[in-house]
């Protein structure tokens, strides 16, 4: 195994994907046995993501989806990748979490997105438009106070007041700046388009200002990973969602993951052909010994101290082995034979001289969990 990928944390974001022939129960089910399964296989961390009006996505409630996911396992790191902040009020945001944080201590991560509703029909209903992402910063320094107990309204969240829950930044470009300008840890994608995805790490690197949470900048890179018996099978697990996102694009919304073998035999307008042949390119796919080779290059490049594998594919089976495959890549199982970390989780210690990860103190006066 090689000695950069070792250095590594490796997490997983399920997107709950709906299937042709499946319902959304059956995908939310889905989500909650994978994290299981990531659980065993020593991964560091699993998180949920938050969809609106999807047909094919069936995540759309996060915070409720973690709990589920948090109940079903004993170890791993539960979160959101992430809540979409300027969709809802930061104070019932801060009360989530504490309530997950006063659930299950010490193994809850709070992701943060900016984005607004897919479509504008979807943000009329969630009564948001736009331009409201354009407050994240502001709204991301609110949310983080109702767990210091700053706000100057004179209301308290509770239980989130004086819980230290890690909060996450998932950004480019602006984004990557907010991160760095509140110290906290970035989470940045995708692979596919590794010039800016380099360009927002290096203006995140050069903008960080330690915090109460971070006192080093953290890098997550996330985006699809397949790893299989030949190259030919992984590439047969991409083939769902590239043309999910390719009619996505198309059309204006995605539909449920068809099996591979229908979308071979599709017929597609040039237009789609284009984005369908895009989104295969530029993932890290293949067999095990040409993943770790491409996974060796990818942190030499960005530097980064973990990445978030968010894969989705139709064949449920062929998903799980690929986790599995990328398991051993990393060495995961001969990680997780070693000393438990802080927060019951195994991997590389990152524990600072008070036996918290890195020292870093929180927001009640404790040491708060590191990324």
């Amino acid at each position: 195994m090689s000695s950069v990928i070792a250095q590594v944390r490796f997490s997983v974001l399920d997107r709950s994907r709906t299937r042709e022939g499946h319902d959304a129960s059956e995908a939310l089910r889905d989500t909650v046995q994978l994290a299981r399964e990531a659980e065993l296989l020593g991964y560091h961390r699993f998180w949920v993501s938050e969809h609106h009006g999807v047909p094919g996505v069936a995540g759309s409630a996060p915070t409720v989806l973690a709990a589920a996911v948090a109940g079903a396992t004993g170890t791993i790191r539960v979160g959101t990748g992430g809540v979409m902040l300027p969709n809802h009020r930061p104070l019932v945001v801060a009360e989530q979490f504490g309530v997950l944080e006063s659930l299950f201590p010490g193994r809850i991560d709070m992701g943060l997105g900016r984005s607004v509703g897919f479509t504008d029909g979807v943000r009329r209903a969630l009564g948001r438009d736009k331009g409201d992402a354009d407050d994240f910063a502001a709204q991301l320094d609110e949310l983080l106070g109702w767990f210091r107990g700053t706000s100057a309204t004179g209301v308290h969240a509770r239980p989130a007041e004086g819980l230290a829950v890690p909060p996450f930044v998932l950004a480019l470009g602006e984004g990557a700046d907010i991160a760095a300008r509140a110290g906290l840890p970035l989470v940045i994608g995708d692979l596919r388009n590794r010039e800016k995805m380099l360009h927002g790490i290096e203006r995140y690197r050069a903008g960080f200002r330690p915090s109460v949470w971070a006192g080093e900048p953290y890098v997550i890179v996330s985006g699809t990973v397949a790893v299989a018996g030949t190259p030919q099978d992984a590439r047969r697990i991409l083939l769902p969602e590239a043309w999910s996102m390719a009619y996505a694009r198309t059309h204006g919304a995605f539909p449920p993951l068809p099996p591979a073998e229908r979308v071979e035999s599709l017929a597609m307008s040039a237009k789609e052909r284009g984005l369908y042949e895009a989104g295969l390119t530029g993932n890290v796919a293949g067999t095990e010994e040409q993943v770790a080779g491409e996974l060796e290059n990818l942190l030499k490049e960005t530097g980064a101290q973990e990445v978030l594998v968010t894969t989705s594919t139709y064949d449920r089976a062929a998903l799980v082995d690929s986790y599995r495959r990328l398991a051993r890549v990393a060495g995961l199982g001969a990680r997780s034979s070693g000393r438990a970390g802080p927060l019951g989780v195994t991997g590389p210690d990152r524990s600072g001289p008070d036996g918290r990860p890195d020292g870093v103190p929180g927001a009640s006066g404790t040491a708060a969990p590191t990324p």
